[in-house]
């Protein structure tokens, strides 16, 4: 007899990245992000790290299979986008993992954006030089 399958999902958002995340138990741990391999996707090690995290914290890494759609901002915020996703597929599947990801702060959207450039200045906060003479 073949075993159920169940699907968990999550929404995850970082700057302006959206993160579609969805949790496939039982899995082999296999990750696809947009139709291609975790490790292509993302070659910097520091962000994969970061997207692992919420598996390391409750002691589940390689129980699922993990498909992603992420768009918009960099490969940092799509990194923190598709964490997100995951703590919040992972409270679907066991809501007795909530308070662990909620101390971690994984469940907590980051509201830090970048800052928009005023006028008269040269960026958000810089100013033209300032000569006296």
């Amino acid at each position: 007899m073949e075993q159920e399958v169940e699907r968990y999902y999550g929404t995850g958002k970082r700057k302006t990245a959206v993160a579609r995340v969805w949790l496939k138990a039982p899995g082999e741990g296999r990750i696809v992000v947009n139709k291609r391999e975790f490790e292509d996707y993302f070659p910097r090690e520091t962000l994969r790290l970061t997207i692992l995290q919420p598996f390391k914290l409750t002691d589940t890494l390689g129980k699922f299979d993990i498909y992603v759609n992420v768009r918009g901002g960099g490969i940092s915020g799509q990194a923190g986008a598709i964490r997100h996703g995951i703590s919040r597929a992972l409270v679907q599947y066991n809501a007795d993992l909530r308070p662990i990801l909620k101390k971690a702060g994984f469940l907590t959207r980051d509201p830090r954006k970048k800052e928009r450039k005023k006028y008269g200045q040269r960026g958000a906060r810089a100013r033209f030089q300032y000569s006296k003479r």
